[in-house]
Parts: structure tokens; sequence; C-alpha cells
């Protein structure tokens, strides 16, 4: 029979130990109970103003479904539903085989210049939506240097939406479709060439039904950036009515709050939608590639790669001619009747009329969500991944991590409106300042990051959490000695993201500005609608400048950093 002795010194060291594990685990309580605050604040009670205003009346008296019916019998209404869902409907029709073609180029044949090419694809994410637009007024316009080519139609309407929205959804579909078509087991396509089959054949046998899943996230993302994108239709749309456009006139034309809520719903319902579509497709993807899986590496043909380049030569040429012109015509002095070359629109259209401002306070903007929103989303994933205990709190902020990705930025910008608008709210003093406009662009943005940290954080194994507490290593020592230092690729990416899209973003802070927090893309607006096309594409010159600086600079912080943080990722023989 055993018997079991009891040190009165080793019961000490426990009792010590668990009390700084309790206090440890506090801290981590503590801080995933402010992140919950935050996400309540920051994106459920605005999503929760929008609701309640659809069924009151304009002095705050419930009226159920009124607001609904007055609005359905609106005959302008059923115009701009089938003018948003024309529009979105063409786009993804035109984007995705534009799109696909182009990714299975980059990642199918052996072409040259595929990062040179693949970057120029990218140039889109640089620059707000607008300057597409902008960009086709300057072609095809009323004074555009090719409107013969329209034979006698208008750009405004239609056929500039179109076009304009096509530009800017072109890199996000790529983005999607190259990851999509990069995931192939070469197995596949060597037993195909061992029984005789042709290119045509394995295309459709191997090739789609391998990247079914991306094409449908593909059509998603581009049917929610059509129905939900206002910025276009308001510059080249003319008198063609979208949803998106209705809001905007709403609220800043008539002042009707209510209405626009019951809009702001409409344009919920599709983004939802997509992204249950999404949801439930992707539950049911299977993995492509298993362990026993052999990396595809496409075989040189000249033919076929020859015309691969020619191709993507082509979309690549168009996106430059798209882009050039805008940053073209900023330096022309009186287009079209006065084509030298000048500062005039950067002295006189932006320093002279103050509107530098504008820039300056997106400058601000962007350089507080890259730092505030990365530190937020990075250290909300890692209290939700890795620390212990309130297991019922860990699904919430996940749920309402993810839950921006089917908001509209505009469905979200009018939710702060009644929230922080609201007299009583003891926030309402946020109100037009940049802080709240910083706030709004972490949320819309929120969950392609927290996503991004969170598989970044699950490459880390919990038993570095586990030995840090064995060794009585509180977990924010961790954090920032193990954890930062191995996610920094990850964390860097997030940093970046946030610091484009601040620069860019326009449909959630159209309405949020005051005079003195104006932010650039929103200057552009307000720059088209006053006819000044010049400065307006001055400035969307400098927001695209800026971007392309901030991304080599990230580039190069990356490398250096990386150099000196990540060296355990390589072996001695690959140094």
């Amino acid at each position: 029979m055993s018997t079991t002795l009891t040190e009165p010194g080793k019961d000490v060291m426990l009792t010590e130990v668990r009390q700084r594990t309790h206090w440890q685990d506090r801290i981590g309580h503590a801080g995933m109970l402010l992140m919950g605050c935050f996400l309540l604040l920051a994106l459920l009670a605005p999503l929760t103003m929008v609701i309640m205003r659809c069924v009151e009346d304009r002095d705050g008296r419930f009226v159920g479904l009124a607001n609904f019916a007055s609005y359905f019998r609106t005959p302008a209404l059923w115009n701009s539903v089938g003018h948003s869902l024309f529009v979105a409907v063409s786009v993804t029709a035109i984007t995705i085989p534009l799109a696909f073609t182009f990714a299975y180029a980059l990642t199918r044949s052996c072409m040259p210049f595929k990062g040179l090419v693949r970057n120029i694809a990218l140039i889109p994410l640089l620059a707000p939506t607008l300057l597409s637009a902008v960009s086709f007024i300057y072609w095809f316009g009323n004074a555009g240097l090719l409107r013969r080519w329209m034979a006698g139609h208008s750009i405004y309407g239609a056929p500039g939406i179109i076009a304009s929205l096509v530009y800017a959804a072109m890199p996000h579909v790529l983005m999607i479709l190259i990851t999509a078509l990069s995931l192939t087991d070469a197995r596949l396509y060597e037993a195909a060439d061992a029984m005789g089959t042709s290119r045509l054949r394995k295309f459709f046998t191997i090739t789609l039904p391998g990247a079914k899943y991306g094409l449908i996230s593909a059509t998603m993302v581009v049917f929610t950036i059509c129905v939900n994108d206002f910025g276009v239709p308001i510059v080249i749309g003319g008198s063609y009515n979208v949803l998106s456009t209705d809001v905007y006139k709403l609220i800043v034309g008539l002042q009707d709050f209510n209405t626009s809520a019951v809009v702001s719903i409409l344009l919920l319902l599709p983004a939802l939608l997509s992204f249950a579509t999404d949801f439930f497709v992707r539950r049911k993807q299977r993995s492509l590639l298993g362990a026993r899986s052999v990396p595809y590496e496409p075989k040189r043909s000249r033919g076929f790669d020859l015309a691969m380049l020619a191709y993507c030569s082509v979309v690549c040429l168009l996106m430059m001619a798209i882009v050039g012109i805008s940053i073209y015509g900023s330096f022309v002095h009186f287009w079209p009747y006065n084509l030298t070359l000048g500062l005039s629109h950067y002295r006189m259209g932006l320093i002279g009329a103050g509107i530098i401002g504008a820039y300056k306070n997106s400058l601000e903007m962007a350089a507080l969500v890259a730092t505030a929103g990365t530190a937020l989303v990075f250290g909300g994933a890692y209290l939700v991944e890795k620390t212990r205990g309130m297991d019922w709190l860990r699904p919430v902020i996940n749920l309402c991590a993810v839950l921006p990705m089917g908001v509209p930025g505009l469905v979200l910008g009018i939710g702060y409106i009644f929230f922080f608008n609201h007299p009583a709210n003891p926030l309402n003093f946020l109100y037009g300042s940049l802080p709240l406009l910083a706030i709004v662009t972490i949320i819309h943005y929120y969950s392609s990051s927290h996503l991004t940290a969170i598989t970044a954080l699950k490459q880390i194994d919990n038993e570095f959490e586990a030995v840090s507490a064995s060794l009585k290593v509180p977990f924010y020592v961790t954090f920032f000695r193990v954890t930062v230092p191995v996610c920094l690729p990850a964390i860097l990416e997030i940093s970046r993201y946030f610091f484009i899209n601040g620069m860019t973003t326009i449909s959630a802070v159209a309405f949020l500005y005051s005079p003195g927090t104006q932010p650039a893309s929103v200057a552009i607006l307000n720059l088209d609608e006053a006819g000044q096309i010049g400065p307006a594409a001055a400035m969307a010159t400098l927001i695209v400048v800026t971007s392309a600086l901030v991304c080599v600079l990230y580039a190069l912080v990356n490398r250096f950093l990386l150099a000196r943080t990540q060296r355990w990722r390589y072996t001695s023989r690959s140094r």
C-alpha cells in the first residue's frame, strides 16, 4: 500500500503558480471582454439602429412595415432594382471569364514576365473605384479622346458603369482565381496525358471542376461589389439610377433617413445572400492536395505561352491606359482644348482651393487604420485563439469578426449616422472626427484581416503557450517574444491591407466626415460633382502614387525585418 507524502514547500509553490495563472487568465479575459464591447459598439449597435429606423417614422414612432410598403409603391424603386441587377450580372459575366483566363495564363503557362504582369493587374487596388469612372470620361466622355468610337452612343449610364466596375473588380476576382488554380495535383494531368487526353478535354474535366469553388466565390464577390458601389454610378451613371445612388441621394439630398434605412436593408440582402452562398459552398469543398500530391508545374509550349502572353499584355495595356489617362489628365491645363502639361490642377485645384487638406486627412486616417487596426485585429485574434477560459465568448467574437464581410460599407456608414449622431449617445462627440472614420474603416475591412491573423496563429502549435505557462512566463511575454516574430509576415500584410484601404475607401465614410476631416476619396466625388474633373484626377493620382510608394516601403521593411526575424524558416543550406 502506497502513501502520498505532502511537502509544505511544494504546496506553497503550486498555490503560487495557480494564483499567477489565475491572474494571467484574468488579463486575457479582460482583453476578450474589451474586444466584445468594441465589436458591440462599432458593429452590432449601428446595424441594429439601421433595422430600428426601418420600422419607425421621422418622429421615432413604431410604424411596422409602413416604410417598406411606401417605398415599394414608388415606381422608381423597381427601375433602380432592375438597373442594379443588370449592372451586377453584366459585370460578373464579363469579369469572370477575363480574370479566369488571366489567372490561367499565370498558373498554367510558362510565359515570361509573370511577376510584372501580375503586379500591373493589381494596380486598381491602389486607387478608389472612382478613378476608373473618371478615366472613362477622359476617354469616351463628351470631350473624350475616343468619343467618336461610341458611334453616337453615350458612355454615361449603364455602359460607363459596367466598364468602370469591370476594371475595379478585376483584381479582387483575379486573386481568388489565382489561388484556386494554384492548388492542383499534377498526377491528374499526368494520368490524362498517359491516356492521350486533349488539352481542351483536360480543361473541362480537370481544371474547371478543380476551380469551381473559387469561381463561385469570385462570382459572389464581384456581384456584391457591383450592387454596393455607389461612387462609380454617381460619377459616370448620369440619370441611370441604381440602389446605391438612391441611398446617397436620400441622405445627402433629401435627408430622408427612414427611407434610406429601408434601401440599406435591400442592399444588405444580396450581400448576405452572397456571403451565405459562399459559406455553404466552402463547407462542401474538399482538399485538392493530399500528402501524396505532386505540385503542378506547367510545361513549355511555345504557341500556348505566346498566346497567353499576348492576352495578358492586352489586358495590362488596357489597365495602364485607364489609370494612365487620369494621371495624364491631372497635368493637362484645360481638357481637351489646352493639352499642355503643368501643375495647375495641383496648385490651384487642390492647394489653392484648400482641398489638399483632404489628402492629408486620408494619410492620417490610413496611418491610424494601419496601426490601430492591425493591433486590434491581431491582438483580438490571439486572445480568441491562444488564451484559456470564457469559451462562450469566443464563437461570439468570431461571428462578429466575419459579419462585416457581408455588410456593405454604405450600410455600415448609415448605421454609424444613426448610432453615433444620436443626441443621447455619450459617444456622440466622435461623430465627424478622424478616429470615427478610422473605426468604421477598420470594421469595414475587419473580416479579411481577422481571417488572415487566425490562419497565421493556427500555424503555431499551442505547446508554446503550454511551455510558457509551465515556466511561469506570462502569456503576454510569449505573445511579444514568440508569436509576433513568428507571425510578422501576416502582421505586415494586414497593416498594408489596412493602409491601402484607408486611402481608397469611400462608401463607409461618405456620410461621416466633417468639413475638417473630409477624406481624399470623398473629395474626388465632390470635385467631380462640381465639374472639376482635372483636380479630381489630380487627387486620384496622389492616392495611386501614395499607395504604390507605401507598397514599395512595406516590401522593403518586410524584406529587412524578415531577414532578421525569420532565419529559422530557412535551412543552413538555403542561406
